[in-house]
């Protein structure tokens, strides 16, 4: 085998690998995968809106040359990004261990996978065809499913109701169960004074699905004393019922969030040097003590020269360290001010909010209780200190380093 064989060999796993981590952001800080998917969210949505807006007849034939490029243009985007999405599922964790076809195979049976497939199959059909495009709307909004992927707080939402299914399978079954009561119990009082809309169970059964839905169209009302009663007690049970399926999608959406930011704050806490040896235990003290802040952009957090009283952790947003050498900038994932807390001394630099920043802080009290509670955190400051870590070991630079990405000692400590 060549030189320029064994080259074009290694080259493909590589180009797989980038494109894996472009597509699903698989990189930290990666410029090319955030603007990657902003214009696939931005295009989702645009698609959403023009098939909402095809249905408008004014529009339609205003526009129609106009949305039918646009519309092939989206097809051609989203089939390569399916494409390319199951070319490189090898190179997904969890497909690890199993051959190319094997992944692809299971990647594409995959709920996000279909969703894809379902975006960009029926187009390429009318398309051949010259068919209509209004005829396949309801395919083209199904790329707003899409967004799924692209957001947290949907796929935290689906995620609840994939874990509560059970829970909600069983609510329908119950509303299911009065409706049919309340049909059966208002066919039997109204249908000699209304045969015709309550003749029969199937259709006392539209009158019992809105009124135990609390809609109430209002089409098809009881006026006998025993239909009223009836009534009654299914829209006191309608409003009783509905509660259940959303109180526990709720509940177990709000279970998710938590889970979501706990294991985000454990992996924080987890990486700083001062904690790096402690046990599960330990870490679920610490998370225990933390507070949350949200700092607007330009808000200052400290300035140089005051009294250290927090140490702070990064969950979204940016903020630049001012120090004496130059300004540092850390992100999402990063700490500081914990030298300076630690050896009671003042601020070595500013620190100022660059956007909108969410973070985790932990106060000064609560470290010294908790060095009380556990010896090993003053064995491991002192260790520190005899290491001699400094607080002014970063140069001064634009971005984080490698270094500080894993929470190394080449940060700022202010």
């Amino acid at each position: 085998m060549s030189a320029e064989d064994v080259t074009a060999t290694g080259r493909a796993p590589r180009i797989r690998k980038r494109i894996y981590e472009v597509l699903e952001r698989d990189a930290v800080r990666d410029a090319t995968a955030h603007a990657v998917h902003v214009a696939l969210v931005l295009l989702i949505l645009t698609n959403a809106a023009a098939a909402v807006l095809e249905t408008v007849p004014e529009l339609d034939a205003r526009y129609r040359a106009e949305l039918h490029l646009f519309e092939i243009a989206s097809f051609v985007i989203f089939a390569v990004e399916y494409a390319l999405r199951l070319w490189a599922a090898p190179e997904h964790p969890r497909y690890r261990g199993i051959s190319n076809t094997q992944a692809r195979m299971r990647y594409a049976i995959t709920p996000s996978a279909i969703i894809d497939l379902l975006s960009v199959a029926p187009f390429g059909l009318v398309l051949m065809f010259d068919a209509d495009l209004r005829t396949v709307a309801l395919f083209r909004l199904i790329r707003f499913m899409k967004l799924a992927r692209y957001s947290p707080g949907l796929a935290s939402l689906v995620e609840a109701v994939r874990t509560e299914r059970h829970a909600l399978v069983a609510c329908l079954g119950i509303i299911s169960a009065v409706v049919l009561l309340a049909a059966s119990a208002m066919y039997v009082a109204e249908r000699e004074a209304q045969p015709d809309i309550f003749g029969s169970i199937p259709l006392a059964a539209w009158w019992a699905v809105v009124t135990v839905t609390t809609v109430g169209y209002g089409d098809a009302v009881p006026i006998t004393l025993a239909g009223r009663l009836v009534a009654a007690v299914a829209m006191v049970s309608g409003l009783i019922l509905l509660a259940l399926p959303v109180g526990i999608i709720a509940s177990s959406f709000a279970a998710v969030i938590r889970r979501r930011d706990f294991v985000v704050s454990w992996g924080m806490v987890a990486r700083v040097p001062l904690f790096a040896e402690m046990d599960a235990a330990g870490i679920g003290d610490i998370l225990q003590l933390l507070s949350s802040h949200t700092a607007q952009p330009g808000e200052v957090l400290a300035r140089r020269g005051d009294p250290a009283r927090s140490m702070y952790f990064i969950l979204s947003g940016e903020v630049q360290v001012e120090l004496e050498t130059g300004p540092v900038r850390l992100g999402e994932g990063h700490f500081f001010g914990e030298m300076a807390l630690l050896s009671k001394t003042v601020r070595s630099g500013t620190i100022r909010a660059l956007s909108r920043t969410q973070l985790l802080m932990l106060d000064g009290r609560d470290l010294d209780d908790l060095m009380v509670r556990r010896p090993e955190i003053q064995r491991r400051i002192r260790d520190l200190q005899l290491a001699g870590r400094s607080p002014h070991a970063l140069r001064p630079t634009g971005d984080v380093t490698s270094e500080e990405m894993s929470g190394g000692e080449d940060r700022p400590h202010a």
